[in-house]
């Protein structure tokens, strides 16, 4: 049997696994947390801190202001003092980076934030905007 061309690419096409095909190059980091008694447990805090590209102490202040619970870090892992369920805190993670990381111009991830003329101002890397930043 013989395929032409385009049949050929079809075919290669349905072989491609799905995840292949997000054309998204960066995704938000899902936190991984687990309640242990009054307390919630977040792991693996360096590498969101890591995708993020901020200052550790920023997050942990707005994540402290979110939630309205007292926060302690523990080697790579955040002790919440307080019931927080997963969809929760990943929805504060979402807006941290909406709010602090992702450009509102372009939405891509690669930004700084930088302090011009004493207030502080988010600069895209990609496209060149820049952004005021709300205070914590």
């Amino acid at each position: 049997m013989k395929m032409n061309y385009e049949e050929m690419l079809d075919r290669a096409y349905l072989l491609i696994p799905k995840e292949a095909l997000n054309h998204e190059r960066f995704v938000i980091p899902v936190a991984e947390s687990m309640i242990q008694g009054k307390k919630t447990i977040m792991k693996g805090i360096s590498g969101l801190i890591k995708d993020m590209r901020r200052d550790e102490k920023h997050f942990m202040k707005y994540l402290m202001k979110e939630t309205g619970l007292p926060i302690t870090k523990n080697g790579n892992q955040i002790i919440i003092n307080g019931k927080l369920g997963a969809i929760q805190l990943n929805k504060i993670i979402e807006n941290y980076f909406k709010d602090f990381v992702l450009c509102a111009s372009c939405g891509k991830p690669d930004t700084k934030i930088l302090t011009e003329n004493g207030a502080k101002v988010m600069k895209c890397e990609a496209c060149g905007a820049i952004a005021p930043v709300k205070n914590i």
